[in-house]
Parts: C-alpha cells; sequence; structure tokens
C-alpha cells in the first residue's frame, strides 16, 4: 500500500512553556476516550515528552526530526502510523517557528496541518489576532484550529472562542490550575514514571477539554511509502544487551526496533540493581541520569566488575551521554563505575545542544547532544564535530568501548549504527 490517508495534525505554540506538552497529552486521551486509536509523534529529538504521550495513547512515540532522522525516516513512520490508526497528532517543539527546521517546516514538508496550543492568561480577544497571525504567517501552513491554556473560567473560554476567526477551529481549553502543569528538572520534564499522578493529570485535562466544547477530528492527510530498497540484516544473529532501568532511560523507540530489523536479538539489563551481565555480543548504554543514582552505581560492584570482564572479552559497548558518565572513574568526584579514564562534572548551564551528522568510519550517523556534563580525560578522540554552542563534541574509544555524549539515531545510517556493535569497528 503505497498511499493511506488519516486525519493528522500538528500542534505547536507561540514559544516554548506554553504548556503544550500536557494540551497534546490531553488531546490525545479525549480522542482515545471517544475510542479511537491514536498516534503520537514528537518534533525533534527529546525523550521525555514522548513518555508523557505514550501514557496518554497506550502507544509507542516516534520522533520527527528532518535533521536526525531524515525525511524518508519521518514518512516512513507517519505512513505505517496511518495504516492502524483514527488519528495521528504531532506535538512541535518550541515556538511554531523557531529553530532550523522549526516546527513549522515539519508541518510543511508532510503537509500536516497546524493546531495552536496558547497561554491565553492574561489574554482575551488579542487570542484569535495572535492565532491568526501566526498560521498566516507562512502561506504553506494549513491551519486547523487553537487550543487555549491557563483559561481563568468558563467565560474567559467564551471570550477566547469568540475571538477565532470562521476558518479556525476551537478544540477547548485548560483551567489556571497547578494541576494542569507537569514538573521539571535540569533536562526537561520528569519521566513520566516519576510523576505519581500523571495519570490523573491527563485525564483530568481530557475531560476540561471535552467538556469546553465538541472536539472536532483534523483534516485527512495522504501519506506515502517512499520508496527504498530493503536493508540487509547487518546484526543477523547478534544479541544486544540495553541497560534500561530509572538511570538508563533515554532510548529512542525506533533504535529498538532497528536493532530488531537489523535481525539482532534484545535483552536488557539494569546497572543499578542487576549483579550481572546477561550474555550478549555487544552492550549499549544509553543516556539518562546516573548522576541521580551516584550511590547504587558505586555500590554494585558486581556490576562494575561484569561490564570490566565484557571489555577485557573485547565485547563492543557503546556509551552514549549518561552512560559514559558512568563508566567514567567518577561524577562530581563521586566514585562511578571506573571503566573510562576521565573525570565527569555537572555544571548548572547546558554544555552541549543540537542535531550533529558525526562522521563515523563508516559513514555519517544522525544524533542529538543536550547534556549539563563535561567529560576531562587524557584520551584522544577518535572523532570530534562542533556543537551548537561552538564546543566540540569527541567520540572516545578506549578498548572495545566508544564513548561520548551523543544520542545516536541507528536508522539514519543503518551501515556506521551497526558499526558500533561489531567488533570489527574496534580495531585500529
Amino acid at each position: 500500500m503505497s498511499k493511506v490517508s488519516c486525519p493528522a495534525v500538528l500542534i505547536s505554540a507561540p514559544a516554548s512553556g506554553q504548556g503544550k506538552t500536557l494540551a497534546t497529552a490531553a488531546l490525545v486521551r479525549a480522542w482515545k476516550n471517544r475510542g479511537l486509536k491514536v498516534r503520537a509523534f514528537k518534533c525533534g529529538p527529546d525523550f521525555l515528552d514522548p513518555m508523557i504521550l505514550q501514557k496518554a495513547s497506550g502507544q509507542p512515540v516516534y520522533n520527527l526530526d528532518l535533521g536526525m532522522c531524515g525525511e524518508e525516516d519521518g514518512r516512513r513512520r507517519l505512513h505505517a502510523a496511518a495504516q492502524e490508526a483514527d488519528v495521528i497528532i504531532v506535538e512541535g517543539v518550541m515556538g511554531l517557528y523557531d529553530g532550523n527546521p522549526s516546527s513549522a517546516d515539519i508541518a510543511a514538508r508532510y503537509e500536516l496541518p497546524v493546531l495552536l496550543a496558547i497561554d491565553a492568561g492574561g489574554m482575551a480577544q488579542t487570542f484569535g489576532a495572535l492565532a491568526s497571525g501566526l498560521l498566516a504567517y507562512k502561506p504553506e501552513l494549513k491551519p486547523v484550529g487553537v487550543l487555549a491554556n491557563k483559561v481563568g473560567s468558563a467565560g474567559h473560554a467564551a471570550l477566547l472562542r469568540d475571538s477565532l476567526p470562521p476558518h479556525l477551529s476551537w478544540f477547548g481549553a485548560l483551567p489556571r490550575d497547578a494541576d494542569f502543569a507537569l514538573p521539571e528538572r535540569h533536562l526537561g520534564l520528569f519521566r513520566a514514571d516519576e510523576i505519581d499522578d500523571l495519570e490523573a493529570r491527563i485525564e483530568a485535562a481530557a475531560r476540561a477539554l471535552s467538556d469546553s466544547g465538541e472536539l472536532p477530528l483534523p483534516p485527512a492527510v495522504s501519506f506515502e511509502l517512499p520508496a527504498g530498497e530493503a536493508q540487509a540484516p547487518l546484526l543477523a544473529g547478534k544479541t544486544i544487551a540495553v541497560a534500561r532501568d530509572v538511570a538508563f532511560c533515554f532510548i529512542y523507540p525506533a533504535n529498538l526496533d532497528w536493532l530488531r530489523e537489523m535481525g539482532a536479538n534484545i535483552t536488557f539489563f539494569s546497572p543499578l540493581h542487576d549483579q550481572n551481565l546477561p550474555y550478549a555480543d555487544a552492550y549499549w548504554l544509553p543516556g539518562g541520569y546516573p548522576e541521580l543514582h551516584l550511590e547504587a552505581l558505586a555500590g554494585n560492584t558486581a556490576m562494575r566488575e561484569a561490564l570490566r570482564r565484557a571489555c577485557q572479552q573485547q565485547k563492543p559497548i557503546l556509551a552514549e551521554c549518561g552512560g559514559m558518565m558512568a563508566l567514567a572513574e567518577s561524577i562530581d568526584e563521586q566514585p562511578a563505575f571506573g571503566l573510562l579514564p576521565g573525570k565527569c562534572r555537572m555544571h548548572d548551564r547546558l554544555q552541549g545542544l543540537g542535531v550533529i551528522q558525526m562522521e563515523l568510519p563508516a559513514g555519517k550517523l544522525g544524533a542529538h547532544v543536550f547534556h549539563y556534563g563535561s567529560f576531562e580525560t587524557g584520551l584522544t578522540p577518535i572523532a570530534t564535530m562542533p556543537s551548537r554552542f561552538g564546543k566540540p563534541e569527541h567520540i572516545y574509544r578506549h578498548g572495545s568501548l566508544q564513548a561520548s555524549f551523543l544520542h545516536f539515531y541507528f536508522a539514519s545510517n543503518p551501515q556506521a549504527a551497526a558499526s558500533l556493535f561489531l567488533p570489527d569497528s574496534h580495531k585500529t
């Protein structure tokens, strides 16, 4: 099936901090409560917002990013979702026109109608003018409607709704209330499983939208499957063990899909709690929050020795961001696993941010960096690339261990990604 149609919408905002994620989750749940199967996506390389949207929809949430993932990857994933979903919703990133590519660029590229979530606190009839102007700024956009956040009363919501021009539909209102916000920390929102009342917040927000007006469905969009040759199973017969627990949780669902598509068998382990490593041909420690679990890391000497034995056996180990920090000698002078020569420190300001195409021996591989940590080491990098702040991002190799602050997106270059898990890639 080369083409398939499905109602779809991209939800954006005038700026960050408008309550876009909870608004998106509320709309997802409101449609789901009507018996519809909803598939959600997230613009950009974010890990945390998709966890919230997965809680709301009950379905895996994939990323759309023209720089990290590539346009064709997005087309394949939207096409696959449209075959099974009753409606597709894509949460934007930052403000509608912020970034390069912006949410508006993604909406235009995939012909997604645009819905705005606007913080309406202190606003009345200007609400309609703001929405109309934002959506008209880029003529190729398809405006569909507006959702109001931080509304003071039913009367306030009525003023906002009546200010909309006829071509913009009303998608409801969320009240100005602490219960309609999500807690944050230095890397963004808390993980979904850390917010004890997340289910109640999403459900209450969904009810608020439904009670403030009949929620329309967006128009149907036609999604076409791009042409392409089937990829050889580059990891056929290999077992990849993936670290996954509260400290190692930044895993793109698409990366797990890709490993399986490449023929790999996946097993999981917890560096915090497990005493042994599962048997595997290669190990992957993704990012997360090791800095919040230093006592457990330092105390798990059995896991430290198991990882050390894997290195001695020349098993490929990929350590990304928090994974690299955990394998370093220390984090903020507190002992870590100590397999990688060097020390990590946490800072109050961002140390790296942006999408990077990292040049590896097997080709360029899309990746995302977003970290408050730094790494001081005497190791010579095997690859270096400038980041958004002008600070270079490095990849280090120590024996069979490859480590960096990068979060790789494997499907962006299967050959390069597979090299990270194959022993030949570690030969110099």
